[in-house]
C-alpha cells in the first residue's frame, strides 16, 4: 500500500500527458471515446486512492498494527499527515463534483428553454436573434437552435455543413463524452487537460461527418471560418465552439487528409487507464490487511 496507493495520481498525470497526443495523431472518434473512458476511470481510482489514505488512519487503532506482541512497533504505510490531508481533499472533490453536475444541469434547462413552445418533432429551431448562435440541444428528441443572425452570415452549402456539424453532436451523443470528460476534471483536477482535449476532439468529430454529408472539406473548413468569424463579431460564446483558440487546428485538418485511425495508439491509451483501478485494487486490498492486523 506504501506505493500503490498513490500510483493513480501519478498515472493522472501520465494520461494528462498522453491525452493531447492521442489527439493530436488519432482519429477524432476514436480518441474521444477513449480518453473519455480513461479520464473516468482514473478519476474514479484517483478518488478510490483518497479514500484509502484517509481510512489508513484507522490502522492506528488496532494494536496489532502497531507491532503489539512483535517486539516492537511497526512503521505505518501511510504517513499520518497525509491521512489527514486526504479528507480535505476529498471535500473539494465533492464540492466540485457539485458544482460541475449543477452547471450542466443548468446549461441544459437554458437551452431547453429556448426550445420550448415548438413541437416535439420539430429538429431545427430558428430564433430571430442578432447574436450569432447555433448548437445542438441534446434530449429525446434532441434539437438544433441556429439563430437568424448565423443563418444568415453563410451560404447554403456552408448552411448544410453547420447543421450536418450540430446533427453528428446529437447522433453520437457527444454531450456524454464531455459530461464525462467534465466530471472526471472535476474529481481530477489533474485530467483537465485530457478534458480539453476531449472537447476539441468531439468538434474535430463533428467536422469531420459535416465534411463527409456535404461531400466537400473545402467547403466545411469555409463554413467553419466564417462562422467563426461571425461568432467573434457578434460575442457569441455557443457555436459550434467555431470561436475558440483551437479553431485555426480543425481549418487546418479539414484542408488536409483525415488522421489515421492509429488503433495501436488508443489501445495503449485504454491498457494504460487499466492500471490506476488494478493498482487502487492492490491498495484496498492492503488495507484491509492493515485494518484486521494481517501482515502486508
Amino acid at each position: 500500500m506504501r506505493f500503490d496507493v498513490y500510483s493513480p495520481l501519478a498515472l493522472s498525470l501520465l494520461l494528462a500527458a498522453a491525452g493531447p497526443l492521442t489527439g493530436r495523431y488519432v482519429a477524432p472518434a476514436a480518441a474521444a471515446r477513449v480518453l473519455a473512458v480513461a479520464a473516468v476511470v482514473t478519476a474514479g481510482a484517483t478518488t478510490w486512492s483518497l479514500v484509502l489514505l484517509g481510512a489508513a488512519l484507522l490502522g492506528d487503532m488496532p494494536p496489532a498494527v502497531r507491532g503489539a506482541g512483535q517486539g516492537g512497533a511497526a512503521a505505518d504505510p501511510v504517513p499520518v499527515v497525509i491521512g489527514l490531508a486526504a479528507w480535505p481533499a476529498l471535500v473539494v472533490v465533492g464540492v466540485r463534483l457539485h458544482r460541475a453536475v449543477r452547471a450542466e444541469r443548468r446549461t441544459r434547462r437554458a437551452l431547453r428553454r429556448l426550445c420550448a413552445g415548438h413541437p416535439a418533432d420539430t429538429e431545427l429551431i430558428v430564433a430571430a436573434s442578432a447574436v450569432p448562435r447555433a448548437c445542438a440541444v441534446p434530449g429525446r428528441p434532441g434539437r438544433i437552435l441556429v439563430t437568424s443572425a448565423m443563418l444568415g452570415a453563410l451560404g447554403p452549402a456552408e448552411r448544410r455543413a453547420l447543421l450536418a456539424h450540430e446533427r453528428a453532436h446529437l447522433a453520437h451523443r457527444h454531450d456524454v463524452l464531455v459530461t464525462a470528460a467534465t466530471l472526471a476534471a472535476a474529481a481530477d483536477p489533474l485530467l483537465c487537460p485530457v478534458r480539453s482535449t476531449v472537447v476539441y476532439l468531439v468538434e474535430r468529430w463533428a467536422d469531420e461527418r459535416a465534411a463527409a454529408a456535404v461531400g466537400d472539406r473545402r467547403t466545411t473548413a469555409h463554413a467553419l471560418a466564417r462562422a467563426a468569424l461571425t461568432a467573434q463579431r457578434g460575442g457569441a460564446e455557443c457555436a459550434l465552439h467555431f470561436a475558440d483558440r483551437a479553431v485555426t487546428r480543425r481549418i487546418a485538418a479539414l484542408q488536409s487528409a483525415p488522421e489515421p485511425s492509429l488503433g495501436s495508439a488508443a489501445l495503449a491509451v485504454l491498457a494504460l487507464s487499466t492500471l490506476p483501478p488494478l493498482l487502487a485494487a492492490d491498495a484496498t486490498g492492503d488495507l484491509f490487511r492493515l485494518l484486521t492486523g494481517a501482515p502486508l
